[in-house]
C-alpha cells in the first residue's frame, strides 16, 4: 500500500470518523474510500489537497512521511495521540502542526485519476486528437475526468497501480503499427525505470512520445529515448524536462501479434480511435456480463 493510502486511513482512525462521515468531509463518496484505505486505487490531487488543508498537513508531508510512524508527543503536542483537542473538534485541530514547509516540493509527483461507482480506477484513454490538450491538462482532475475511459479488471483489480491508454502514430515503433494503443502504468520513482523497456514519456519538448527507454539519470541525469525503427536516431532528454513517465504493460492494435511482428512499413490498414474506443466498451460489456454470470 503506498504511503498516501495508508495516511489517509490512519488519519481517519486517528480522528475517530467513520468512512461515511469522513468522505462526506472531504466530498467523495464512501466506496472511494474505501478503495483508498485498501490500497485499490488512489486519491487524485484534488482530493489530497481537500485533505491536507481539512487537517492542517502539508502535502510534502501526507505524501512522502509515514503519518502513523511520527504520531508521537512532539508531533500532537499531548502524551495521547488522540488529545482532547483532537475529540473535540477533529475537523479543524492541527494534526501534525499547522506552519507550511520550507521544504522544496519539486520532487512531489502526483496523478490525478477517475474511478468508478464501486471505487475502482478506471483506464483513462489520451486519443492521438487529445494530446495537445493531455500536455496542458495531464495534472488537472477536472480535464482526466472529461477524458474517455474503461476499466480493465485484470489490470486494476489483480496487479493495482495506476494506468492510462495512449494512442501512438507514426512508424518509429514498428513493428507496432500507427493507431494502435499502448496501455501504461504510472511511474513515481523514474529511478526505477529499467532499461531497456518501453514507456511514454509527457514533456514539454518533446510532447507525448511512445519509445524504449535507457536509464541514464544515475550518470547525467538523463533518460535517452531510442525508437525500434532504426531509421530514427537515439536522443537524451532531461529529467528536469519530464512531467510524467508511464510503463507499457500491454498493447491494442488491429492486427494479431504474430502479423505485427513481420510488419516492416507502414501499409497497415488504420482503425480510427472511435473504432477503437467502440471496441474497449464492447469488451467492458462482455466483462460485466461474465460477471453476472458467475455470481448466478
Amino acid at each position: 500500500m503506498d504511503i498516501i493510502n495508508a495516511n489517509i486511513k490512519f488519519i481517519r482512525k486517528q480522528k475517530g470518523m467513520t468512512q461515511q462521515k469522513f468522505a462526506d468531509a472531504i466530498g467523495i463518496k464512501r466506496s472511494s474510500l474505501g478503495a483508498y484505505e485498501e490500497g485499490r486505487a488512489k486519491p487524485n490531487y484534488k482530493t489530497i489537497k481537500v485533505i491536507a488543508d481539512k487537517f492542517n498537513l502539508t502535502l510534502d508531508k501526507l505524501l512522502s512521511e509515514d503519518l502513523a510512524k511520527i504520531a508521537d508527543q512532539s508531533v500532537f503536542g499531548s502524551s495521547s495521540p488522540a488529545n482532547s483537542q483532537s475529540n473535540a473538534n477533529p475537523m479543524n485541530a492541527p494534526m501534525f502542526g499547522a506552519a507550511p514547509s520550507n521544504k522544496s516540493r519539486s520532487n512531489i509527483r502526483t496523478v490525478a485519476v477517475t474511478v468508478n461507482d464501486d471505487g475502482i480506477q478506471n483506464v483513462e484513454v489520451v486519443t492521438a486528437k487529445a494530446r495537445a490538450g493531455y500536455l496542458a491538462g495531464y495534472n488537472d482532475p477536472q480535464y482526466i475526468e472529461g477524458l474517455n475511459r474503461i476499466h480493465f479488471p485484470f489490470f486494476i483489480d489483480l496487479k493495482g497501480g495506476t494506468y492510462r491508454a495512449f494512442e501512438i502514430s507514426g512508424d518509429s515503433m514498428l513493428p507496432l503499427p500507427s493507431g494502435s494503443f499502448v496501455i501504461g502504468e504510472y511511474v513515481e520513482n523514474w529511478n526505477s525505470i529499467k532499461s531497456g523497456d518501453t514507456y511514454v514519456v509527457i514533456s514539454p519538448n518533446e510532447g507525448l512520445v511512445y519509445k524504449r527507454v535507457m536509464n541514464s539519470i544515475a550518470d547525467d541525469n538523463t533518460l535517452i529515448l531510442k525508437s525500434d525503427n532504426p531509421e530514427y536516431p537515439p536522443y537524451r532528454i532531461h529529467i528536469n524536462d519530464v512531467e510524467e513517465v508511464w510503463q507499457i504493460k500491454a498493447f491494442i492494435c488491429n492486427e494479431f501479434p504474430s502479423t505485427v511482428a513481420t510488419t516492416q512499413t507502414t501499409s497497415t490498414k488504420n482503425v480510427s480511435a472511435d473504432d477503437l474506443m467502440s471496441k474497449f466498451m464492447e469488451l467492458q460489456n462482455e466483462v460485466h456480463q461474465m460477471k453476472k454470470k458467475l455470481k448466478n
